[in-house]
């Protein structure tokens, strides 16, 4: 039985038009990373699903590794943005691509970025599945976006509500 889940909106994205977006970056990928190994590093659990679909389109030799980021309160007892699962791979010398599912105000991505810094990759770009720009608080230079996000809460392609729906093929309003 297929039921719509509770909640859904209208379909933002479709698969179709994931999927067409992923062979365009992919191939700006390619052409960018010709002759290089490349290290793909992502963030859990929400970029699962768009960095295994990118992945299976790139022709550059690719190694591909997971940071888990979370909220722990630092000493004062505030929120502070903390690594819980860091990198295997050594990224000293390397080529880099650091691929996000949302990038919003900046201010996480900004934390792994100088995480990423310290460890001398050669280069370092970021590629993400949603951009939204309206809500920077940081400047950042985004080197690939597949779509630009609305102003509303979506699921489906690995964004969640709670972990739910992140197994759906697209990606879709939520209304809480």
């Amino acid at each position: 039985m297929n039921s719509k889940p509770s909640g859904l909106g209208k379909i933002v994205f479709t698969e179709e038009q994931i999927k067409q977006r992923i062979e365009a970056i992919s191939a700006e990928i390619n052409r960018d990373y010709q002759d290089k190994e490349l290290v793909i590093v992502s963030v859990l659990k929400g970029a699962v699903y768009f960095v295994t679909d990118l992945t299976r389109h790139l022709t550059v030799p690719v190694s591909i590794d997971f940071l888990s980021i979370g909220l722990s309160p630092d000493p004062s007892g505030k929120p502070a943005i903390k690594i819980r699962k860091d990198l295997d791979l050594e990224l000293k010398g390397r080529h880099v691509l650091l691929v996000e599912d949302v990038i919003g105000t900046g201010f996480t991505l900004g934390y792994i970025l100088q995480h990423l810094e310290a460890m001398q990759p050669a280069s370092l770009k970021i590629c993400t599945l949603l951009d939204k720009p309206t809500d920077r608080l940081i400047t950042i230079n985004i080197d690939y976006h597949c779509f630009t996000m609305p102003d509303t809460f979506l699921i489906g392609y690995g964004l969640d509500y709670r972990e739910q729906y992140r197994n759906l093929p697209y990606i879709a309003e939520f209304h809480r």
